[in-house]
């Protein structure tokens, strides 16, 4: 296996009500392994006041949730098709995937490297 190349991170922004869907569309796809975060931020919206179950949240930063996801190159396009699926709901906000090379990846537990790494 190729040091690095095989291997990516995808990183997803998205509303933090979507989040049990998302997980449920990864799991369909055999995704397991995910790191949430609950986060704040602001796109295009700059920040514009916008109802989340029903309270107005104001200001400049609103609440995301951040999901990293280390992934085989194999399992980008499932990846990101399970987000997507998942997250759009098809209003202003929905989020953002980003895909990053991952160089490396150690687990700790064992010493494993790069793609044995991920699983």
């Amino acid at each position: 296996m190729k040091k690095g190349g095989d291997m990516k991170y995808v990183i997803g922004i998205i509303q933090p009500d979507r989040l049990d869907e998302v997980l449920k569309r990864l799991t369909e796809k055999e995704i397991h392994l995910v790191t949430v975060s609950n986060v704040v931020g602001r796109g295009r919206q700059k920040g514009i006041a916008e109802v989340y179950r029903s309270h107005k949240e104001q200001g400049c930063l609103l609440k995301k949730t951040k999901l990293e996801i280390a992934v085989n190159e194999a399992y980008v396009k499932p990846t990101v098709d399970a987000i997507i699926e998942g997250a759009r709901t098809g209003n202003i906000g929905d989020g953002k995937i980003f895909i990053l090379d991952l160089p490396e990846c150690i687990r700790i537990r064992t010493g494993e490297r790069d793609g044995e790494a991920i699983g």
